[in-house]
């Protein structure tokens, strides 16, 4: 998937789920309630034609709820206006959806429909995780789904979840390997916000759930980023979208505005260490495009170094053909 890849999001509520999750207030995720139909989907895709979208990078993106779990009509009717303007360029049609929402009588339907990529919400590959959150399928019904949405050819997207009830470090880290070993294109990494209304804030708030720290979130989350992109899957989201709804909803857990910036630092950081040794001070130089990971979220990596008594100076050179740190 190339870089400039954008989706056009078209947001369908929760009528489509068969289950409210532990984690759940989708109207807070998405910030929308309202429902759209086949001429939302046309002012919508008009309005990035007029506004000069790379429609030839941009897929019609179907969002916020289990897209082909509601009513065929409505999922038929939607796709049909949608795939009227992939004739006129677009890329293509994504969707996301229930891992135990998908069988072949419905990717025979996407498939018919332009539908180009199909991103399948995993959250966990632990059986008793799942069923502490309520969310109604199995692991292997993960397994199952993505292996026939590969076969169909579509592009797969696997999302996972850190730090659900239940979960721990060492298993997200294995959910992430076995998310990885279904050969995804794409994945989704949400740490878990504990909002308002939903079993998880009941929890939260008698004492019974509490999640990692935003430090270990980010720790394990730098790790995973190491394992998708040595697998060649490219993670194209890092942490819940900052969201004023999402801010005044929540009651707890792992937020922060620039949370991928947050473990990107920490990548580079971890790479450092690596050369750093018993020296006092140390010179890097990094590709250009890599220096603000490598300074860290308001050059954080500058002030770990030197709390420990290092002083670290990162300089960019364009002439670097890796993102690899290079000590002088």
């Amino acid at each position: 998937m190339s870089s400039n890849h954008a989706n056009l999001s078209i947001f369908v509520p929760h009528i489509g789920c068969p289950h409210k999750c532990s984690f759940c207030n989708q109207n807070t995720i998405t910030g929308q309630t309202f429902i759209p139909h086949a001429k939302d989907v046309v002012e919508t895709c008009e309005k990035a034609l007029s506004d000069g979208v790379d429609v030839a990078n941009t897929e019609i993106a179907f969002f916020g709820g289990s897209f082909t779990a509601i009513p065929i009509n409505y999922m038929v009717e939607l796709l049909e206006t949608a795939r009227r303007y992939v004739r006129r360029g677009f890329r293509g049609i994504r969707v996301s959806t229930r891992p135990d929402a998908i069988n072949h009588s419905i990717l025979s339907t996407l498939y018919r429909h332009g539908v180009s990529t199909i991103e399948l919400g995993a959250q966990s590959m632990f059986d008793d995780v799942l069923t502490l959150n309520e969310r109604g399928h199995t692991a292997q019904d993960v397994v199952n789904a993505s292996r026939m949405i590969s076969d169909y050819g579509f592009n797969l997207g696997l999302q996972m979840m850190l730090g659900l009830y239940g979960s721990t470090i060492e298993k997200d880290y294995e959910t992430a390997l076995k998310i990885a070993d279904l050969e995804p294109n794409e994945v989704r990494i949400y740490p878990t916000v504990v909002l308002k209304d939903t079993k998880l804030g009941e929890l939260y708030l008698e004492g019974k759930y509490r999640t990692y720290e935003l430090s270990e979130a980010v720790e394990l989350s730098a790790r995973l980023l190491d394992l998708f992109e040595s697998r060649g899957i490219t993670v194209i989201k890092l942490g819940l979208h900052s969201s004023t709804d999402v801010e005044e909803s929540m009651l707890g857990g792992i937020y922060h505005p620039a949370f991928r910036e947050l473990c990107e630092g920490v990548r580079a950081r971890n790479a450092m260490e690596k050369y750093v040794g018993e020296a006092k001070s140390c010179t890097f130089t990094v590709r250009p495009d890599y220096l603000s990971k490598a300074l860290g979220h308001k050059k954080s990596n500058i002030e770990y170094f030197r709390t420990k008594g290092i002083e670290v100076t990162i300089k960019p050179d364009s002439s670097q053909a890796e993102n690899i740190l290079i000590k002088e």
